[in-house]
């Protein structure tokens, strides 16, 4: 495949592949579900899809918040041009219901049976009229907390596909606009979603071309020709070419984490080809071009080969979590880094062959690497004090890590200056908060239904705490249906929405039927067996989340006779908590994958479980100091940053092959192991040293990313690269100068066999 004959015919069915997708290109899609967060194996996903199919979701809502600008908002033009959209939003296909103050009635029970009474009449001819207790009712609600704006509560059919949601939300756009309505602030599943793909798509060409320019730039750096440039660049392009076709082809639309898989790939191919073109510089100093990349590729391949399969598997092993967004990401981007390589064996030797290629003089050694030797020979004197210091800051690392928080927030990808992240912070002031918050409710043994008087006043005394945890928040629930009707049958007071006595809850309890879902939320299933508390609150974080839900149920079972009710947390927001809550298991079943893989490639390539154990400490530690780093940088743990820890060691482990590689050729040369180490320090060293510095300069690019993801990605893995090339120059050559004696005895014991051969055949 590397004569000039195979490379030329490789190359010629590289350009037809290209030529086909060029015509049959796909067109790439992109999406954001962060329901793709949840982890599969919880079985509180499986109870949430119960839950659901019963009470419908609680995340398929636009919350709308209008003001008449300076005047206040209980104007008759500005409600009747309000109405009027509210009334044309209503009618748009994908679109349930929308709760508003404008057309809300109350609840009242007169001799004639129940009707309900508007809370405004903004159509009376003496000017809009209502009362301000009422109003006062649905502050933080339908009404801001300051008074100064009203609230369209959207509730949007559940389950809409992407490209049905941004039809949706630029149809209400477009009806506010027509009415000449600029809402002070909208948030909603379908709004952030297509911000969110709004986003992606402007980082996702950004980085794919400041990756491209980085590549060039270190090129010109590091080869200093012409062809040393042009080469690569036209491979590492059809390389991302033939990825991303794949990716589309298979019907994979890109989200979140795809905007850093250009930089992946690019970065992860150029330290493919640093290695080739380095070799071959060396080989055509001495061989004529065809020997010299023939030779190049015969014996970098085996060894190149083996760090792109680690590489990959450290990908590869985030589809044994049970994240589906995790899946994805590690699955396609693990076999596009194969395909890559795949691309670069098909592509550069052909192209190397066609181009006038050759090593001018001025070009040899100007690489400046004269202070290897040095390093070198601190190394050999300085043994003792690497290895304390290593343990140190390792022991250090660790009691760091166990101060970290796994703590997550919804809108983590955005950055706190994007507008989403205002218009969530307006309903966490005005309106009790933007996220969901679900608990679901189940009749007890000693209960016929959650209506039964007994249950209400458990449920009641739930709310309470409820409130007291989530100060600010209003619950729909049962109990909320039975305060409705204890107000109902006074009259509409507000002074009567509250817990009835026993004699009024046996004087409404026929009226239950006619107002259960009042309100446009279903709050009992139609046996009255299960039930559900709704609301919404401030994105708390997971942790502060997680410790209120803890005090919840804790109370639930010290408080509340659960033979009456049970209570259990469910929801989105939930389950995107959860999520972040598993990433120590998530994390460990992707580190325990790549370490059992890699520590296979190592027993197998060395034949020594002692190399095995090698391969793995210095690309450990890199692992365990990256958790000192968020410490210090004060980054908590999370889905998007502990799926880093995989991705890193991958990446970090490629250096050690390489080294081990060099090493053991060197040590089959005849070579002393202390020889053999220094040989490998100062050859294999350099390509070390030039793949960290061009993985990290790529990484370095996504720290300018405005997602979280992306950020968290390049700051770490760029810190974590770093430490793995200090562990692989100044750890490993530690940790293998013991080997000596073992080395030395191994080829003695071979030598003797070699000796006695003759001996037993003469």
């Amino acid at each position: 495949m590397f004569k000039k004959k195979g490379a030329f015919v490789s190359l010629t069915f590289g350009l037809l592949i290209t030529l086909l997708l060029l015509i049959f290109r796909a067109e790439p899609k992109f999406d954001y579900d962060f329901e793709q967060f949840f982890p599969q194996d919880d079985p509180d996903l499986e109870f949430y899809r119960t839950h659901k199919s019963v009470f419908g979701g609680d995340n398929d809502y636009l919350l709308i918040a209008l003001t008449n600008g300076n005047q206040p908002w209980q104007d008759s033009t500005f409600l009747t041009k309000a109405f009027t959209a509210q009334s044309q939003i209503q009618d748009l296909e994908k679109v349930d219901t929308l709760i508003s103050i404008l057309d809300l009635g109350i609840p009242v029970i007169s001799p004639f049976g129940l009707r309900t009474k508007k809370v405004l009449d903004w159509e009376s001819s003496d000017g809009v009229q209502f009362s301000p207790e009422l109003l006062d009712q649905f502050r933080s609600t339908l009404i801001s907390k300051d008074g100064k704006s009203l609230l369209f509560l959207v509730q949007n059919q559940e389950g809409i596909a992407k490209e049905e949601g941004d039809t949706l939300y630029s149809d209400i756009q477009a009806v506010l606009e027509k009415h000449a309505l600029d809402p002070v602030a909208v948030a909603g599943k379908i709004q952030t979603q297509s911000d969110f793909v709004t986003l992606m798509q402007r980082e996702f060409g950004l980085f794919l071309g400041a990756s491209v320019v980085l590549i060039i730039l270190l090129l010109i750096l590091v080869f200093r020709s012409w062809w040393g440039v042009v080469i690569p660049v036209l491979v590492l392009c059809l390389g991302i070419l033939w990825t991303f076709s794949l990716i589309l082809k298979s019907g994979k639309a890109l989200d979140v984490m795809s905007v850093m898989q250009p930089t992946l790939f690019l970065i992860v191919g150029m330290s493919a080809l640093v290695h080739y073109f380095s070799l071959l510089k060396k080989k055509l100093k001495s061989e004529s071009k065809d020997q010299a990349i023939e030779q190049t590729f015969e014996e970098l391949t085996p060894a190149v080969a083996l760090t792109v399969l680690t590489t990959s598997l450290g990908f590869l092993s985030l589809y044994f979590t049970s994240i589906p967004a995790l899946q994805d990401f590690g699955l396609w981007t693990g076999l596009g880094i194969l395909l890559l390589f795949f691309v670069i064996l098909v592509f550069t030797p052909g192209l190397i062959y066609l181009f006038p290629v050759n090593n001018r003089p001025n070009e040899q050694n100007q690489s400046g690497f004269g202070w290897f030797p040095r390093l070198f020979l601190g190394v050999l004197k300085s043994k003792k004090t690497i290895f304390w210091s290593f343990l140190l800051l390792t022991s250090l690392a660790l009691w760091a890590g166990t101060q970290l928080r796994v703590n997550g927030f919804l809108l983590d990808n955005l950055p706190l200056d994007h507008p989403i992240q205002e218009d969530f912070s307006f309903f966490d002031r005005q309106y009790g908060g933007s996220n969901p918050l679900e608990l679901s409710l189940e009749a007890g043994e000693k209960a016929n239904s959650i209506l039964d008087f007994e249950v209400l006043e458990e449920l009641n005394t739930l709310e309470e705490k409820l409130g007291e945890l989530f100060p600010g928040s209003q619950f729909v629930s049962p109990v909320s249906l039975v305060k409705t009707l204890n107000q109902a049958q006074n009259q509409g007071s507000v002074a009567a929405f509250r817990f009835p006595s026993r004699g009024q809850y046996q004087r409404m309890s026929r009226y239950f039927g006619q107002l259960d879902s009042w309100g446009g939320n279903q709050v009992l299933s139609d046996d009255g067996k299960l039930g559900r508390i709704s609301s919404r609150t401030a994105d708390l974080g997971s942790w502060e989340m997680g410790k209120k839900r803890a005090e919840l149920l804790s109370f639930v079972q010290e408080e509340m006779d659960t033979d009456l009710l049970r209570v259990r947390w469910t929801g989105t927001g939930y389950l995107i908590d959860r999520g972040h809550a598993s990433v120590t298991w998530q994390m460990a079943k992707g580190l325990g994958v790549a370490f059992l893989i890699v520590g296979i490639i190592g027993g197998f390539l060395f034949r020594s479980w002692r190399i095995s154990l090698i391969l793995l400490i210095p690309n450990t530690i890199p692992l365990i100091w990256m958790l000192g780093m968020m410490y210090l940088l004060g980054i908590d743990f999370k889905l998007t940053t502990a799926i880093l820890f995989t991705v890193a060691f991958g990446i970090a482990v490629d250096d050690t092959i390489h080294f081990m590689t060099k090493l053991k050729l060197e040590l089959e040369k005849g070579k002393s192991m202390l020889y053999g180490i220094k040989r490998t320090f100062m050859e294999a060293g350099r390509a070390i040293f030039l793949t960290t510095l061009i993985l990290v300069s790529g990484f370095a690019l996504l720290i300018f990313s405005k997602f979280g993801v992306t950020h968290f990605t390049g700051l770490l893995i760029s810190f974590s690269l770093i430490f793995a090339w200090l562990g692989d120059m100044f750890l490993l050559p530690v940790l293998l100068f013991p080997l000596k004696k073992v080395w030395e005895s191994k080829q003695a014991k071979k030598q003797s066999k070699l000796q006695s051969i003759p001996r037993e055949g003469s």
